[in-house]
Formats: structure tokens, C-alpha cells, sequence
């Protein structure tokens, strides 16, 4: 199975290539709220993500040390997605709130892809 480092380095060439969708979406439909909103919801769910692979990574040093970790950084990513969600409702002309929510959901949804597809490379 992979871990988080490997996850989050394949995810980060994924938000690229989606970016760049984004910013083609942008410039060339008739929906650029749509796609801006995904974008930022991209780019706050990416960080979140890198939030979780840095707590974790902090939370296995403190166990193998016999440390206790008080936080695995919950409030962080609740302000960032709160971020996420507030950017768009107070900027509704350039933002779609639906799609900003929708991009914040999307590096998870690359997770389970990738741990998908991990387990059953390690089955075969």
C-alpha cells in the first residue's frame, strides 16, 4: 500500500492537470464561475490534504517516541474548507459556491482512487 507522501505527490500532479482544466474552462465556456469555484475548492482541498499528510506524518513520530499528539489539525482544515465555502458566497459573480464545494471534495476523491488502485496492484 502506498503511503501519504507518495498519495499526496501523485495528487499534486492531478491538481495540476485539473488547474489547467480549470483555467481552459475559464477562459473558454460559458461557465467560468463554475470552474473558478472549482479551482479554489481544488486548491483549499489540496492544502487540507497536505495539512493531514503533515499531522500524520507528526502523529507517527510521537507514537514511536511513546508521545502523546493533542491534534491531528481538524480545526485547521474546518477553517480552510469554512475559507473555501466563504470566499465564493461573498463573491458570487467570480465564484460558484456548488463547484467550490465540489473542488474541496476532490483530492479525497482522489485518495480513494489511489488507495483503490493500490490494493489491487498489491493483489494481484
Amino acid at each position: 500500500m502506498l503511503d501519504l507522501h507518495q498519495i499526496f505527490i501523485k495528487q499534486k500532479k492531478a491538481l495540476f492537470f485539473l488547474l489547467a482544466l480549470c483555467i481552459i474552462g475559464w477562459f473558454f465556456t460559458p461557465y467560468p464561475t463554475i470552474f473558478s469555484g472549482m479551482g479554489i475548492g481544488a486548491l483549499f482541498g489540496t492544502y487540507n490534504f497536505w495539512i493531514l499528510v503533515r499531522r500524520m506524518d507528526k502523529f507517527d513520530r510521537s507514537y514511536q517516541e511513546g508521545k502523546r499528539t493533542v491534534s491531528l489539525g481538524s480545526g485547521l482544515r474546518f477553517a480552510s474548507a469554512v475559507a473555501a465555502v466563504a470566499i465564493p458566497i461573498a463573491l458570487p459573480k467570480y465564484f460558484n459556491v456548488v463547484s467550490s464545494v465540489i473542488g474541496l471534495m476532490i483530492p479525497y476523491i482522489f485518495l480513494f482512487i489511489e488507495a483503490f488502485i493500490s490494493l489491487l496492484k498489491t493483489r494481484k
